[in-house]
């Protein structure tokens, strides 16, 4: 294989493994984040005994976001595993489907993959605005009960 090829693959495959680390990363803090805010609002629910429709909010935002996460990791495995498979150094010996070639597989999934996370973390971005404000309202209302109740502030 000639030098410039090969380093080209190696970049390629750097650059990949970087940019799948990373979005990774970023959905798995997204999820601690739900996870983590989640339990508090819980907890600090029954404590005050607010309402439970805040909880019930924050639940609501947080499962409609983590099926789309799960959906975005399982592309990025797809995405390292047919670019794998596509590698013509490879032992897999990929030949493609219905006469379309492994490289235009791997980079139909991978374009398909770059398109679900921009749009994931879009609507991830939103479900943690909208789980700031669930926020806000529980500390406003945790506020409102120790005033009333005399407690520091």
């Amino acid at each position: 294989m000639d030098m410039k090829v090969q380093t080209g693959v190696q970049y390629h495959f750097l650059t990949a493994l970087a940019g799948m680390v990373f979005a990774t990363l970023v959905h798995a803090i997204v999820l601690t984040y739900f996870m983590g805010t989640g339990r508090w609002i819980e907890e600090t629910s029954s404590a005050y005994r607010l309402s439970p429709d805040l909880y019930q909010s924050s639940q609501s935002t947080k499962y409609r976001v983590i099926p789309l996460m799960v959906v975005c990791i399982l592309l990025l495995i797809a995405t390292g595993a047919f670019g794998a498979a596509a590698d013509p150094g490879s032992a897999v010996r990929f030949k493609g489907w219905f006469g379309i070639t492994p490289a235009k597989i791997h980079l139909t999934i991978a374009i398909a993959t770059l398109l679900a996370n921009v749009g994931v973390n879009y609507l991830e971005f939103h479900a943690l605005e909208k789980s700031g404000q669930i926020i806000e309202m529980v500390l406003a209302e945790v506020r409102r009960i120790r005033i009333e109740k005399g407690l520091a502030v």
